[in-house]
């Protein structure tokens, strides 16, 4: 039964290694390992699709070297995965209408996350000033009281 395993894992790895697109030289090699660092993998997001052990950057991969051994450039290459993918598949999206919210969404964050640490402030603080307000009032109150109380002899 183990020998059947070891087998079914060898052909599994054989497999995987022989279904992987080879290129032809080390320029295409040069070019193929800078592209790959280019694009985005879209499960990982935080990867290149070089750096990206996911299944969906394997096909990343071997697109990107279908079309290096077809001739491609490689701006025909990034325009092909971005014309399919969106400009979301790029590190270094471009800046236009379609990424902004790529580009300034952190400093809207940033700056939306000021706004309301400041307000909570503000309100802490105009709630402790009432506070503060009501207890005086009160104690003023007591010492009126007190005061009173005493001139009557009390």
């Amino acid at each position: 039964m183990r020998m059947v395993l070891v087998f079914i894992l060898l052909f599994l790895v054989t497999a995987r290694v022989a279904g992987e697109m080879t290129l032809s030289n080390p320029e295409d090699e040069q070019r193929f390992n800078d592209l790959s660092k280019v694009l985005r993998c879209m499960v990982c997001q935080n990867q290149s699709i070089a750096d990206s052990n996911a299944e969906l950057a394997r096909d990343f991969r071997d697109q990107v070297k279908e079309q290096i051994n077809e001739g491609q450039s490689d701006a025909e290459i990034i325009d092909y995965m971005v014309e399919r993918y969106g400009h979301y598949i790029l590190y270094r999206p471009p800046f236009n209408m379609a990424t902004a919210i790529l580009w300034t969404g952190p400093f809207i964050l940033v700056v939306v996350g000021f706004v309301m640490v400041v307000r909570t402030m503000r309100r802490q603080e105009q709630s402790q000033a009432g506070t503060n307000t009501r207890q005086q009032a009160r104690l003023r109150e007591l010492l009126e009281k007190s005061a009173d109380f005493d001139d009557k002899g009390g």
